[in-house]
């Protein structure tokens, strides 16, 4: 058995990291589904997920100054709408994410949390989620 659910995420900011772990375990409690893979996606190609620390604040903080220097937000790009560097930091990123879950909840570490990131906001976006049993 599996169950696709879709939440939305709202950022307010051009860059953001925001901390989706309630969402998406609340997701899995809801599918009542004890033990399997969750597999969180982001269906946008300016936005991403990863899993980081969500402990200090200040490792928010730094991870967006840090991508910002590696991929800035003008740097001679070419395409006309403005967001190369959005696509960029997106595509590094990377789309997807896959959790295992153990009785009801998601294997995460103790200080990991799941994290959608915004690139070119503020906006209003989508999350799927896609909750396998086995």
């Amino acid at each position: 058995m599996s169950e696709v659910f879709t939440f939305g995420v709202k950022s307010g900011q051009p860059y953001a990291m925001i901390d989706i772990t309630g969402e998406v375990q609340k997701k899995i409690r809801e599918s009542g589904i004890k033990e399997g893979l969750c597999v969180i996606f982001i269906p946008h190609t300016t936005a991403a997920i990863t899993i980081n620390e969500n402990a200090d604040p200040d490792v928010i903080r730094d991870f967006l100054m840090e991508i910002n220097k590696i991929v800035p937000i003008s740097d001679g790009y070419h395409h006309s709408e403005g967001n190369s560097a959005a696509h960029i930091k997106a595509s590094m990123m990377g789309f997807s994410e896959t959790v295992i879950i153990e009785d009801g909840r998601l294997l995460l570490g103790t200080w990991q949390g799941i994290y959608f990131m915004e690139f070119d906001g503020p906006r209003i976006r989508k999350v799927h989620v896609k909750i396998i049993e086995g």
